[in-house]
Protein backbone atom coordinates (compact mmCIF):
# COMPACT_ATOMS: atom_id res chain seq x y z
CA UNK A 1 0.00 0.00 0.00
CA UNK A 2 2.79 2.29 0.69
CA UNK A 3 4.24 2.13 -2.62
CA UNK A 4 1.12 2.45 -4.16
CA UNK A 5 0.37 5.68 -2.47
CA UNK A 6 3.80 6.90 -3.06
CA UNK A 7 3.70 6.75 -6.84
CA UNK A 8 0.09 8.03 -6.99
CA UNK A 9 1.35 11.24 -5.47
CA UNK A 10 4.37 11.34 -7.70
CA UNK A 11 2.03 10.90 -10.38
CA UNK A 12 0.00 13.90 -9.74
CA UNK A 13 2.79 16.19 -8.43
CA UNK A 14 4.19 15.20 -12.31
CA UNK A 15 0.98 16.26 -14.00
CA UNK A 16 0.90 19.40 -11.67
CA UNK A 17 4.42 20.25 -13.27
CA UNK A 18 3.26 19.42 -16.80
CA UNK A 19 0.39 21.15 -17.09
CA UNK A 20 2.44 24.60 -17.41
CA UNK A 21 5.58 23.19 -18.32
CA UNK A 22 4.92 23.56 -22.68
CA UNK A 23 5.90 27.25 -22.89
CA UNK A 24 8.36 28.90 -22.28
CA UNK A 25 8.87 32.37 -20.59
CA UNK A 26 12.39 33.53 -21.12
CA UNK A 27 13.96 35.91 -18.76
CA UNK A 28 14.28 39.55 -20.31
CA UNK A 29 18.31 40.51 -19.51
CA UNK A 30 21.39 41.52 -21.00
CA UNK A 31 24.30 39.83 -22.54
CA UNK A 32 27.58 41.24 -22.42
CA UNK A 33 30.09 42.03 -24.91
CA UNK A 34 30.76 38.95 -26.36
CA UNK A 35 29.62 37.21 -23.07
CA UNK A 36 26.27 35.08 -23.12
CA UNK A 37 23.64 35.32 -19.77
CA UNK A 38 22.52 31.67 -18.91
CA UNK A 39 19.83 31.05 -16.58
CA UNK A 40 21.06 27.98 -15.02
CA UNK A 41 20.06 26.57 -11.53
CA UNK A 42 22.83 23.63 -10.51
CA UNK A 43 21.45 22.28 -7.29
CA UNK A 44 17.89 20.63 -7.59
CA UNK A 45 16.43 16.95 -6.30
CA UNK A 46 13.88 14.81 -7.66
CA UNK A 47 11.66 11.03 -6.31
CA UNK A 48 15.65 9.60 -6.68
CA UNK A 49 16.43 11.28 -3.79
CA UNK A 50 14.24 13.19 -1.73
CA UNK A 51 12.05 15.04 -4.22
CA UNK A 52 8.42 14.92 -5.05
CA UNK A 53 9.07 14.91 -9.02
CA UNK A 54 10.21 12.62 -11.77
CA UNK A 55 13.47 13.79 -13.20
CA UNK A 56 11.94 14.78 -16.84
CA UNK A 57 9.69 17.18 -15.04
CA UNK A 58 12.82 19.17 -13.58
CA UNK A 59 13.82 19.60 -16.77
CA UNK A 60 10.09 20.92 -18.46
CA UNK A 61 9.64 23.03 -15.36
CA UNK A 62 13.61 24.81 -16.58
CA UNK A 63 12.69 25.16 -19.70
CA UNK A 64 8.99 26.87 -18.56
CA UNK A 65 10.43 29.17 -16.78
CA UNK A 66 13.31 30.52 -19.55
CA UNK A 67 16.93 28.19 -17.69
CA UNK A 68 19.01 27.35 -20.19
CA UNK A 69 20.67 24.25 -17.55
CA UNK A 70 20.10 22.66 -14.71
CA UNK A 71 21.83 19.79 -12.83
CA UNK A 72 20.13 17.17 -10.98
CA UNK A 73 22.13 17.08 -7.56
CA UNK A 74 20.57 14.19 -5.85
CA UNK A 75 21.45 13.25 -1.89
CA UNK A 76 24.64 10.36 -1.91
CA UNK A 77 23.99 9.73 1.43
CA UNK A 78 19.78 10.66 1.98
CA UNK A 79 17.08 8.60 -0.24
CA UNK A 80 14.15 8.46 1.68
CA UNK A 81 12.38 7.03 -1.48
CA UNK A 82 14.94 3.98 -2.16
CA UNK A 83 12.40 1.14 -0.89
CA UNK A 84 10.10 2.48 -3.80
CA UNK A 85 12.38 3.77 -6.28
CA UNK A 86 15.39 1.52 -6.40
CA UNK A 87 18.72 2.61 -8.41
CA UNK A 88 21.84 3.52 -8.65
CA UNK A 89 23.18 6.63 -8.40
CA UNK A 90 23.46 7.83 -11.63
CA UNK A 91 19.86 7.10 -12.71
CA UNK A 92 17.73 10.21 -12.36
CA UNK A 93 20.11 12.17 -15.18
CA UNK A 94 20.20 9.11 -17.54
CA UNK A 95 16.27 9.68 -17.08
CA UNK A 96 16.40 13.19 -17.68
CA UNK A 97 19.10 13.68 -20.34
CA UNK A 98 16.66 12.86 -23.38
CA UNK A 99 14.19 15.26 -22.22
CA UNK A 100 17.43 18.17 -22.00
CA UNK A 101 18.00 17.40 -25.24
CA UNK A 102 14.42 17.68 -27.31
CA UNK A 103 13.81 20.33 -24.72
CA UNK A 104 17.31 22.09 -25.31
CA UNK A 105 18.56 22.25 -21.63
CA UNK A 106 21.59 21.88 -20.93
CA UNK A 107 22.03 19.04 -18.28
CA UNK A 108 25.18 18.77 -16.45
CA UNK A 109 25.88 15.85 -14.58
CA UNK A 110 26.19 16.21 -10.75
CA UNK A 111 25.31 14.86 -6.78
CA UNK A 112 24.87 16.08 -3.50
CA UNK A 113 27.62 14.92 -0.62
CA UNK A 114 25.70 15.08 2.23
CA UNK A 115 27.36 15.38 5.68
CA UNK A 116 26.66 16.57 8.72
CA UNK A 117 28.37 20.17 9.68
CA UNK A 118 30.97 20.40 9.27
CA UNK A 119 32.08 20.15 6.25
CA UNK A 120 28.04 20.24 5.88
CA UNK A 121 26.54 19.35 1.68
CA UNK A 122 28.23 20.27 -0.98
CA UNK A 123 27.10 19.62 -4.80
CA UNK A 124 29.86 18.23 -7.12
CA UNK A 125 28.88 18.92 -10.74
CA UNK A 126 30.43 18.09 -14.23
CA UNK A 127 31.20 14.23 -12.87
CA UNK A 128 31.15 11.06 -14.86
CA UNK A 129 29.90 8.86 -12.46
CA UNK A 130 27.97 9.60 -9.37
CA UNK A 131 28.37 6.00 -7.77
CA UNK A 132 31.72 6.70 -7.40
CA UNK A 133 31.06 9.30 -4.77
CA UNK A 134 29.48 6.51 -2.18
CA UNK A 135 32.15 6.48 0.00
CA UNK A 136 32.20 6.29 4.18
CA UNK A 137 34.30 8.52 4.78
CA UNK A 138 33.72 12.38 3.48
CA UNK A 139 37.07 13.34 2.57
CA UNK A 140 37.21 10.16 0.54
CA UNK A 141 34.04 11.17 -1.52
CA UNK A 142 35.61 15.12 -2.51
CA UNK A 143 38.81 13.19 -3.45
CA UNK A 144 36.64 11.20 -5.79
CA UNK A 145 34.83 14.59 -6.85
CA UNK A 146 37.89 15.73 -7.38
CA UNK A 147 39.51 12.91 -9.31
CA UNK A 148 36.81 13.14 -12.01
CA UNK A 149 37.62 16.89 -11.98
CA UNK A 150 34.19 18.23 -10.79
CA UNK A 151 33.39 21.80 -9.55
CA UNK A 152 32.33 21.44 -6.37
CA UNK A 153 30.74 24.14 -4.30
CA UNK A 154 29.70 24.59 -0.47
CA UNK A 155 25.79 24.14 -0.21
CA UNK A 156 23.57 26.72 1.85
CA UNK A 157 26.24 27.23 4.65
CA UNK A 158 23.84 29.69 6.78
CA UNK A 159 20.97 26.61 6.90
CA UNK A 160 20.11 26.85 10.33
CA UNK A 161 19.74 23.04 10.82
CA UNK A 162 23.41 23.15 10.61
CA UNK A 163 24.86 26.59 11.67
CA UNK A 164 21.39 27.35 14.16
CA UNK A 165 23.26 30.33 15.85
CA UNK A 166 26.32 31.81 13.91
CA UNK A 167 27.53 30.87 10.10
CA UNK A 168 31.16 29.89 10.22
CA UNK A 169 33.63 29.17 7.91
CA UNK A 170 34.88 25.87 9.76
CA UNK A 171 38.88 24.08 9.56
CA UNK A 172 37.30 21.97 7.95
CA UNK A 173 36.27 23.94 4.64
CA UNK A 174 40.18 25.47 5.13
CA UNK A 175 41.03 22.25 4.16
CA UNK A 176 39.02 21.57 1.81
CA UNK A 177 40.27 24.46 -0.29
CA UNK A 178 43.59 24.44 0.43
CA UNK A 179 43.18 20.80 -1.44
CA UNK A 180 41.29 21.88 -4.02
CA UNK A 181 38.03 20.96 -3.17
CA UNK A 182 36.31 23.55 -2.59
CA UNK A 183 35.27 26.12 -5.92
CA UNK A 184 32.36 27.92 -4.78
CA UNK A 185 29.78 28.60 -2.72
CA UNK A 186 25.94 29.19 -2.82
CA UNK A 187 25.45 32.58 -1.88
CA UNK A 188 21.37 31.93 -1.95
CA UNK A 189 19.76 28.56 -1.83
CA UNK A 190 15.77 28.75 -2.40
CA UNK A 191 14.49 31.63 -0.33
CA UNK A 192 17.98 31.65 2.10
CA UNK A 193 20.15 34.11 1.14
CA UNK A 194 23.26 33.97 3.09
CA UNK A 195 25.10 37.34 3.22
CA UNK A 196 28.65 35.81 4.37
CA UNK A 197 29.53 34.40 1.52
CA UNK A 198 29.72 36.72 -0.24
CA UNK A 199 32.66 37.83 1.56
CA UNK A 200 34.17 33.97 1.50
CA UNK A 201 34.19 34.20 -2.36
CA UNK A 202 35.60 37.46 -2.57
CA UNK A 203 38.40 36.85 -0.15
CA UNK A 204 39.17 33.44 -1.58
CA UNK A 205 38.35 33.86 -5.13
CA UNK A 206 35.35 31.40 -5.38
CA UNK A 207 32.15 31.16 -7.59
CA UNK A 208 28.99 32.64 -6.56
CA UNK A 209 25.94 30.66 -6.82
CA UNK A 210 22.44 30.89 -6.74
CA UNK A 211 20.32 27.59 -6.61
CA UNK A 212 16.68 26.86 -5.88
CA UNK A 213 17.25 23.32 -4.05
CA UNK A 214 13.56 22.69 -5.25
CA UNK A 215 12.36 19.45 -3.76
CA UNK A 216 8.28 19.95 -4.64
CA UNK A 217 7.28 21.29 -7.87
CA UNK A 218 8.48 24.41 -8.71
CA UNK A 219 5.25 26.13 -9.00
CA UNK A 220 4.05 25.21 -5.60
CA UNK A 221 7.22 27.02 -3.79
CA UNK A 222 7.14 29.81 -6.50
CA UNK A 223 3.94 32.34 -7.54
CA UNK A 224 4.78 32.93 -11.01
CA UNK A 225 1.76 34.42 -11.47
CA UNK A 226 2.64 37.41 -8.63
CA UNK A 227 6.77 37.37 -10.73
CA UNK A 228 9.00 35.57 -8.74
CA UNK A 229 11.61 33.34 -9.94
CA UNK A 230 13.55 30.34 -8.69
CA UNK A 231 17.29 31.63 -6.79
CA UNK A 232 19.48 30.93 -9.80
CA UNK A 233 22.86 31.80 -11.45
CA UNK A 234 23.32 33.89 -14.08
CA UNK A 235 26.46 32.57 -16.23
CA UNK A 236 28.32 34.77 -17.94
CA UNK A 237 29.33 32.65 -20.83
CA UNK A 238 31.48 32.80 -24.06
CA UNK A 239 28.99 29.87 -25.72
CA UNK A 240 25.66 28.34 -24.22
CA UNK A 241 27.45 25.18 -23.98
CA UNK A 242 28.54 22.48 -20.86
CA UNK A 243 31.85 23.59 -21.93
CA UNK A 244 30.86 27.07 -22.16
CA UNK A 245 29.51 26.79 -18.16
CA UNK A 246 32.84 25.46 -16.89
CA UNK A 247 35.02 27.85 -18.55
CA UNK A 248 32.90 30.89 -16.72
CA UNK A 249 32.68 28.66 -13.36
CA UNK A 250 36.52 28.96 -13.48
CA UNK A 251 36.96 32.45 -14.18
CA UNK A 252 34.09 33.38 -11.77
CA UNK A 253 31.57 34.85 -14.22
CA UNK A 254 28.62 34.35 -12.50
CA UNK A 255 25.78 36.65 -10.76
CA UNK A 256 23.50 35.56 -8.36
CA UNK A 257 19.77 36.12 -9.27
CA UNK A 258 18.11 36.08 -5.63
CA UNK A 259 14.39 37.63 -5.45
CA UNK A 260 14.50 41.35 -6.76
CA UNK A 261 18.48 40.83 -5.96
CA UNK A 262 21.40 40.61 -7.73
CA UNK A 263 24.70 39.93 -6.27
CA UNK A 264 28.30 39.41 -8.18
CA UNK A 265 31.42 40.87 -8.80
CA UNK A 266 31.92 44.74 -9.46
CA UNK A 267 33.45 43.81 -12.40
CA UNK A 268 30.77 41.87 -14.00
CA UNK A 269 27.80 43.58 -11.91
CA UNK A 270 28.66 46.56 -13.36
CA UNK A 271 28.47 46.40 -16.97
CA UNK A 272 25.54 43.82 -16.70
CA UNK A 273 23.71 46.64 -15.19
CA UNK A 274 24.83 49.31 -17.58
CA UNK A 275 23.20 47.40 -20.35
CA UNK A 276 20.45 46.67 -18.40
CA UNK A 277 19.55 50.34 -18.60
CA UNK A 278 19.93 53.06 -21.69
CA UNK A 279 20.05 56.83 -20.52
CA UNK A 280 19.07 59.70 -22.09
CA UNK A 281 18.72 63.76 -22.19
CA UNK A 282 14.77 64.58 -23.57
CA UNK A 283 15.23 68.61 -23.34
CA UNK A 284 16.72 71.24 -21.04
CA UNK A 285 16.74 74.98 -20.48
CA UNK A 286 18.38 77.27 -17.88
CA UNK A 287 16.19 75.87 -15.22
CA UNK A 288 16.08 72.47 -15.44
CA UNK A 289 16.55 68.98 -17.74
CA UNK A 290 14.56 66.44 -18.43
CA UNK A 291 15.89 63.04 -18.27
CA UNK A 292 14.63 59.09 -19.70
CA UNK A 293 15.80 56.47 -18.07
CA UNK A 294 14.82 53.12 -19.79
CA UNK A 295 14.71 49.88 -17.51
CA UNK A 296 15.77 47.06 -20.76
CA UNK A 297 15.06 43.46 -18.74
CA UNK A 298 12.53 41.73 -16.04
CA UNK A 299 14.59 43.14 -12.69
CA UNK A 300 13.61 46.47 -11.09
CA UNK A 301 16.12 48.73 -9.91
CA UNK A 302 16.40 50.48 -6.57
CA UNK A 303 17.94 53.68 -6.49
CA UNK A 304 19.16 55.31 -3.27
CA UNK A 305 20.51 58.60 -3.94
CA UNK A 306 24.43 59.62 -2.27
CA UNK A 307 26.42 62.24 -2.09
CA UNK A 308 26.08 64.82 -5.33
CA UNK A 309 26.61 67.87 -7.09
CA UNK A 310 25.29 70.74 -4.34
CA UNK A 311 24.21 72.44 -7.58
CA UNK A 312 21.71 70.07 -8.61
CA UNK A 313 17.81 69.11 -6.83
CA UNK A 314 16.38 65.63 -7.39
CA UNK A 315 14.73 62.62 -6.09
CA UNK A 316 16.00 60.98 -2.70
CA UNK A 317 15.38 57.14 -4.12
CA UNK A 318 13.87 56.05 -7.00
CA UNK A 319 12.80 52.47 -8.33
CA UNK A 320 12.87 51.58 -11.60
CA UNK A 321 10.15 48.84 -12.94
CA UNK A 322 11.00 46.06 -14.95
CA UNK A 323 10.95 47.05 -18.54
CA UNK A 324 9.83 50.18 -18.07
CA UNK A 325 10.42 54.31 -19.21
CA UNK A 326 10.64 56.88 -16.80
CA UNK A 327 11.00 60.35 -17.26
CA UNK A 328 12.65 62.43 -14.29
CA UNK A 329 12.85 66.04 -14.38
CA UNK A 330 16.11 67.64 -12.83
CA UNK A 331 16.02 70.74 -11.08
CA UNK A 332 18.97 72.96 -11.40
CA UNK A 333 19.87 76.12 -9.48
CA UNK A 334 22.69 79.07 -8.82
CA UNK A 335 22.69 79.35 -12.95
CA UNK A 336 24.89 75.59 -12.85
CA UNK A 337 24.18 73.66 -15.80
CA UNK A 338 25.12 70.09 -15.10
CA UNK A 339 26.66 67.59 -12.23
CA UNK A 340 26.56 64.46 -11.26
CA UNK A 341 23.73 62.20 -10.11
CA UNK A 342 25.33 59.80 -7.56
CA UNK A 343 23.43 56.73 -6.46
CA UNK A 344 23.98 53.58 -4.90
CA UNK A 345 21.69 50.46 -6.63
CA UNK A 346 20.53 49.05 -3.42
CA UNK A 347 19.29 45.28 -4.80
CA UNK A 348 22.53 44.71 -6.30
CA UNK A 349 25.48 43.62 -4.24
CA UNK A 350 29.15 43.51 -5.14
CA UNK A 351 29.72 42.62 -1.32
CA UNK A 352 27.90 41.85 1.89
CA UNK A 353 25.20 44.37 1.87
CA UNK A 354 27.13 46.58 -0.02
CA UNK A 355 25.17 48.55 -3.01
CA UNK A 356 26.33 49.04 -6.54
CA UNK A 357 27.51 52.24 -7.02
CA UNK A 358 26.69 54.44 -9.85
CA UNK A 359 26.79 57.94 -11.61
CA UNK A 360 24.44 60.33 -13.82
CA UNK A 361 26.15 62.59 -15.31
CA UNK A 362 24.23 65.70 -16.57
Amino acid sequence: MTNIKFFITTSLLTLSALSYSQERNNINVPDLDSLITLKCDFHIHTVFSDGLVWPTVRVQEAYSEGLDAISITEHIEYRPHKKDVVSDHNRSFDIAQKTADEYGVILIKGSEITRPMAPGHSNAIFIKDSNSLDKKKYMDAYKEAKKQNAFIFWNHPGWYSQQPDTTLWWPEHSELLEKGMMHGIEVANGVLLTPEAIDWCLENKLTMLGSSDIHQPINTDVDFAKGEHRSMTFVLAKERSEQGIREAFEARRTLVYYQDMLIGEEQYLRPFFEKSIEISEVSRDEKSILIRIENKTDIEFKFNKTDHDVSLEYFRDYHIKPNSRHDIRIRLKNGITGGDMNFDVTNLWIGNNKPLPFTIKL
